[in-house]
Protein backbone atom coordinates (compact mmCIF):
# COMPACT_ATOMS: atom_id res chain seq x y z
CA UNK A 1 0.00 0.00 0.00
CA UNK A 2 1.35 3.87 -1.03
CA UNK A 3 1.75 6.39 1.48
CA UNK A 4 -0.54 7.84 3.57
CA UNK A 5 -2.14 10.34 2.16
CA UNK A 6 -2.78 12.26 5.36
CA UNK A 7 0.45 12.75 7.71
CA UNK A 8 0.12 14.15 11.27
CA UNK A 9 2.57 16.90 11.75
CA UNK A 10 4.21 18.76 14.43
CA UNK A 11 2.99 21.66 14.50
CA UNK A 12 6.31 23.07 16.60
CA UNK A 13 8.58 22.08 13.95
CA UNK A 14 7.06 23.83 10.89
CA UNK A 15 7.56 27.05 12.92
CA UNK A 16 11.27 26.49 13.56
CA UNK A 17 12.56 28.00 10.81
CA UNK A 18 10.52 31.08 10.80
CA UNK A 19 9.67 31.70 14.00
CA UNK A 20 6.19 31.38 13.11
CA UNK A 21 3.96 28.71 11.77
CA UNK A 22 1.53 31.22 10.15
CA UNK A 23 4.69 32.43 8.11
CA UNK A 24 5.57 28.96 7.50
CA UNK A 25 1.86 28.20 6.51
CA UNK A 26 1.73 31.04 4.14
CA UNK A 27 5.19 29.95 2.77
CA UNK A 28 4.05 26.40 2.37
CA UNK A 29 1.23 27.58 0.49
CA UNK A 30 2.94 29.40 -2.21
CA UNK A 31 5.47 26.80 -2.77
CA UNK A 32 2.25 24.43 -3.30
CA UNK A 33 0.44 26.80 -5.78
CA UNK A 34 3.84 27.31 -7.81
CA UNK A 35 3.83 23.80 -8.06
CA UNK A 36 0.27 23.05 -8.88
CA UNK A 37 0.42 25.24 -11.59
CA UNK A 38 3.62 23.56 -13.21
CA UNK A 39 1.76 20.69 -12.95
CA UNK A 40 -1.24 21.33 -14.41
CA UNK A 41 0.74 23.39 -17.41
CA UNK A 42 2.38 20.06 -17.76
CA UNK A 43 -0.58 18.00 -18.15
CA UNK A 44 -2.82 20.67 -19.94
CA UNK A 45 0.37 20.27 -22.87
CA UNK A 46 0.71 16.48 -23.16
CA UNK A 47 -2.99 16.44 -23.37
CA UNK A 48 -3.00 19.23 -25.48
CA UNK A 49 -1.54 16.68 -28.28
CA UNK A 50 -4.22 14.80 -28.36
CA UNK A 51 -6.70 17.27 -29.06
CA UNK A 52 -7.77 16.50 -32.80
CA UNK A 53 -10.95 17.68 -35.11
CA UNK A 54 -10.90 14.05 -37.34
CA UNK A 55 -12.40 11.67 -36.24
CA UNK A 56 -10.83 8.14 -36.93
CA UNK A 57 -9.58 4.64 -35.65
CA UNK A 58 -6.43 5.64 -33.98
CA UNK A 59 -8.83 7.41 -31.75
CA UNK A 60 -9.93 4.85 -29.12
CA UNK A 61 -5.70 4.58 -28.76
CA UNK A 62 -5.06 7.88 -28.25
CA UNK A 63 -8.19 7.52 -25.59
CA UNK A 64 -5.94 4.62 -23.85
CA UNK A 65 -2.76 7.36 -23.90
CA UNK A 66 -4.66 9.99 -22.40
CA UNK A 67 -6.05 7.98 -19.18
CA UNK A 68 -2.87 6.47 -18.87
CA UNK A 69 -1.43 10.55 -18.79
CA UNK A 70 -3.93 11.56 -16.36
CA UNK A 71 -3.80 8.90 -14.10
CA UNK A 72 -0.05 9.02 -13.76
CA UNK A 73 -1.09 12.77 -12.64
CA UNK A 74 -3.52 11.46 -10.04
CA UNK A 75 -1.17 9.01 -8.41
CA UNK A 76 1.71 11.89 -7.81
CA UNK A 77 1.77 13.29 -4.15
CA UNK A 78 -0.04 16.44 -3.70
CA UNK A 79 1.35 20.06 -3.92
CA UNK A 80 0.57 20.73 -0.22
CA UNK A 81 2.29 17.53 0.56
CA UNK A 82 5.58 18.03 -1.68
CA UNK A 83 5.62 21.79 -0.48
CA UNK A 84 5.47 20.54 3.29
CA UNK A 85 8.30 18.13 2.26
CA UNK A 86 10.15 20.53 0.86
CA UNK A 87 10.02 23.29 3.66
CA UNK A 88 10.86 20.69 6.39
CA UNK A 89 14.13 19.71 4.63
CA UNK A 90 15.51 23.32 4.09
CA UNK A 91 14.52 22.99 -0.02
CA UNK A 92 13.20 25.90 -0.19
CA UNK A 93 14.46 29.66 -0.55
CA UNK A 94 12.32 32.79 0.92
CA UNK A 95 13.13 35.95 2.32
CA UNK A 96 10.75 37.68 4.88
CA UNK A 97 10.65 41.79 4.38
CA UNK A 98 12.14 43.80 7.04
CA UNK A 99 9.27 44.69 9.13
CA UNK A 100 11.66 47.73 9.83
CA UNK A 101 9.60 51.04 9.87
CA UNK A 102 12.52 53.42 9.07
CA UNK A 103 11.83 51.76 5.75
CA UNK A 104 8.65 53.27 5.14
CA UNK A 105 8.45 55.80 3.06
CA UNK A 106 6.75 59.08 3.93
CA UNK A 107 4.41 61.28 2.34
Amino acid sequence: MGKASIVTRNVGKLADTTGNVYQSVAIISKRARQLSTRVREELSGKLAEFASTVDNLEEVFENREQIEISKFYERMPKPSTVATEEFLNDEIRFRIPEEDQDDIPTI
